[in-house]
């Protein structure tokens, strides 16, 4: 299994320093950053002791989409409630749901920006939403201090090289979240309507023997399927 921790436009370098430093400590070191630099800042190189390597293998990506691009999971933090959601797990919650979904599995966890957290359109890319419980007198965390939390939890998981034979597209999220949306595509559910939403949410909690089971059942749904439905409501536009 391979983790990646992603930061999004984050606003400071010593932050970004820090959370290199969290993920040396804990083992990790897949960091990447979505429009920014500041990786190769002075300010980070000073936060960053005696893991400089993290922020020097760190990647910067143009957008959110590229970050995410070769992820089967994508988590996202947060620090309050989102209406587009039903379900925010604790740290403590994900890492089983994380573990379950088998070595061929390759997870983003999203960090949003200091001060603003992530934009909705961002969270809508997010397969888990996931928020750190806090006394209510003081609701949030440091960057760095949220990223050892998250990289402290899940260093405990299966780590290194992906094998060869768990990179088959039925084993991954990935390929399953896509033909599932097809499907719902084709039945010509709008992407905005509850039921699509629920079903898309429900998918990242599946365990691996769960997404084998749920790509042989959308076999035999489009199977079942007239083939002109299965070739239309591709764009999701016609809705219930």
């Amino acid at each position: 299994m391979q983790i990646a921790f992603i930061l999004v436009e984050p606003v400071l370098p010593e932050n970004v320093g820090a959370a290199a430093r969290a993920l040396k400590t804990m083992g990790f070191r897949d960091l990447r950053l979505v429009n920014s630099e500041h990786h190769k800042a002075k300010q980070a190189q000073w936060l960053a002791h005696g893991s400089r390597e993290i922020l020097e293998q760190a990647q910067s990506y143009p957008d959110l989409d590229s970050a995410i691009a070769d992820l089967d999971l994508v988590v996202g933090t947060t620090a309050k409630k989102r209406h587009q959601r039903n379900y925010i797990y604790s740290p403590q919650e994900l890492k089983p749901l994380i573990a379950n979904k088998g070595e061929a599995c390759r997870v983003g966890i999203l960090f949003g920006r200091e001060d603003q957290g992530l934009a909705n359109e961002e969270i809508a890319r997010c397969d888990l939403l996931t928020s750190i419980p806090l006394a209510a007198s003081y609701p949030s965390l440091n960057l760095g201090q949220a990223v050892m939390l998250y990289a402290w939890e899940l260093n405990q998981l299966p780590g290194g090289e992906v094998p060869q034979q768990a990179e088959a597209a039925e084993a991954q999220l990935g390929a399953l979240r896509y033909r599932v949306r097809q499907l719902l595509d084709s039945l010509q559910i709008n992407r905005d309507a509850k039921e699509y939403r629920w079903v898309e949410e429900r998918l990242g909690v599946l365990a691996e023997r769960d997404i084998h089971f749920m790509h042989t059942l959308v076999n035999s749904l489009q199977r079942a399927l007239p083939a002109d439905t299965t070739q239309s409501g591709s764009d999701g536009t016609a809705g219930i």
